[in-house]
């Protein structure tokens, strides 16, 4: 027998048999190995978590549905009566669009795979290309408080470039094994798709809730019998937004909870692997069922400071640019990113073992105190390049729409609605949103199973060599040149 490979200082025997660490589990159960390493995480009994918080976010559906039952539809139908004009023709024009979207977003997984170092590198530049020229673009305006913290950030860029740069091979290891979980289980961007479908249909249910609020609490006050202005209670506001994004943000939470428990399953056990496997339905029921209610935890605690700041954004164009509610506003906002991103790594262990949420946030400190800058580089690097793909994918989709005037579709932009722009240019504004929004989904798919990797390897370095030795030899390598001392 030969010598023993080293992964990340575990001493793997060859022939490796995956059985000395755990039994195949049921494609309905979190699939981990059961004996881990200390401090590694560890597969949960099934049962309903944090069940409390799955009832708040049925009721908060409900009440939501009731109110645009009774109160939105009238309103909604005047709003949508005194536009004027008719939609046909842009939503042919998106329909269209949204397809162009998807061929083109398509190419972006076969495009990650065969070229990801060169991709992140270009990214990083490209994020110093533009911070310098917003820098540029200040003082040309005359903007020189802008522009002076233009230079200081596109030095702190330059700073973080330079540091992080050696870090590109392992970052595009980990970029390579994601897309190649979510290829080997493809039907996990379809289902990230009908979950996109759910939120559309939510944010047209919720605006029509609101109108019927509106319509009904508004209060209109004499102002010293000059002029009328219109009040509404800011606890209704706070209330509307709460169940807004409380309901967008366990839409969007399951996306990554269903995308990191198909990536363990990959992992783990890769005979579960296939489009509509065992393991992408096991992994969709546990985020529907057993794990919902630690989805709706994270997600509500999200929503309320989200619902809180736009409270405060409101309050403060009623007031005419309050300086501290401003500051509320950004204090705010910079807790909400704070807890998106803790919630974005807790969610990775509630889709890998069927953790609770809070037992999850445990793990997330464990892994950031263990290898916290690594993850956070590797996510940071890999996040650039999505975001110029689908800036890409949007600029394609702009450039078709702006070629879409009143003779593409017949007479469907006839008695079309006036937006005050060229119908070219609407399409153009259209093709770019539809095309930044669809890029995203399936880009952030894959973000979802490059944070589930990181936490892989981190914990089932063993399995990974046993199941993907390719895959595992790469990163390996990568890694080793950082810690050489690691394997010792």
């Amino acid at each position: 027998m030969g010598e023993p490979v080293v992964v990340q200082g575990t001493a793997i025997s060859q022939p490796y048999n995956p059985y000395e660490h755990k039994a195949a589990a049921p494609a309905n159960q979190p699939v981990a190995p059961p004996t881990s390493s200390a401090g590694a995480g560890e597969q949960q009994p099934a049962k309903c978590r944090d069940p409390i918080f799955a009832f708040l976010l049925i009721g908060n559906v409900a009440a939501i549905a009731a109110v645009a039952g009774i109160y939105g539809s009238t309103a909604f139908d005047q709003q949508v009566n005194n536009s004027g004009g008719s939609y046909d023709g842009y939503v042919a024009a998106a329909f269209v669009l949204g397809v162009i979207a998807m061929v083109f977003t398509g190419f972006c997984l076969p495009l990650m795979m065969c070229i990801p170092m060169i991709l992140i590198k270009a990214s990083l530049i490209g994020m110093l290309i533009l911070s310098g020229a917003m820098m540029v673009v200040s003082f040309l305006y005359g903007n020189i408080w802008g522009g002076i913290f233009g230079v200081i950030f596109f030095l702190i860029f330059g700073c973080y470039a330079r540091a992080v740069w050696s870090r590109i091979p392992f970052a595009s290891v980990n970029l390579l094994t994601a897309c190649t979980a979510v290829k080997k289980n493809c039907g996990v961007v379809f289902v990230s798709y009908l979950y996109v479908i759910l939120a559309f249909g939510w944010s047209i249910l919720w605006t029509i809730a609101l109108a019927g609020v509106y319509d009904q609490v508004i209060v209109t006050v004499n102002n010293n019998q000059q002029a009328e202005e219109n009040y509404i209670n800011y606890g209704y506001y706070f209330l509307l937004f709460l169940s807004f994004f409380f309901t967008h943000q366990v839409i969007q939470n399951c996306t990554h909870v269903t995308v990191s428990g198909t990536v363990g399953s990959w992992w783990f056990s890769p005979e579960h692997s296939g489009c509509c496997s065992g393991g992408v339905m096991g992994s969709i029921i546990r985020t529907l069922t057993t794990s919902f209610g630690s989805v709706c935890f994270g997600s509500l605690l999200v929503a309320i400071l989200q619902a809180t700041k736009a409270v405060a954004q409101a309050a403060r164009g009623e007031e005419g640019g309050s300086f501290l509610l401003c500051i509320a506003e950004c204090i705010l906002q910079c807790l909400a990113d704070l807890l998106e991103y803790f919630n974005k790594w807790a969610f990775v262990y509630v889709g890998l073992y069927g953790y609770s949420y809070i037992e999850a946030g445990k793990n997330v400190f464990t892994l950031f105190k263990n290898r916290g800058w690594e993850a956070i580089i590797a996510d940071d690097l890999i996040s650039n390049v999505f975001f110029f793909l689908s800036l890409g994918v949007g600029g394609v989709c702009c450039g078709i729409g702006y070629a879409f005037n009143e003779n593409t579709f017949g007479d469907l932009f006839n008695n079309t609605i006036d937006t005050g722009l060229s119908v070219s240019t609407t399409n153009a504004i259209l093709g770019f949103i539809i095309g930044l929004v669809l890029s995203s989904i399936l880009l952030s798919t894959i973000g979802s199973a490059v944070n589930a990797v990181i936490v892989c390897f981190a914990e089932g370095p063993a399995e990974f060599e046993a199941n993907h030795p390719e895959l595992s030899r790469k990163m390996r390598e990568t890694w080793l040149q950082f810690y050489p001392n690691c394997g010792a």
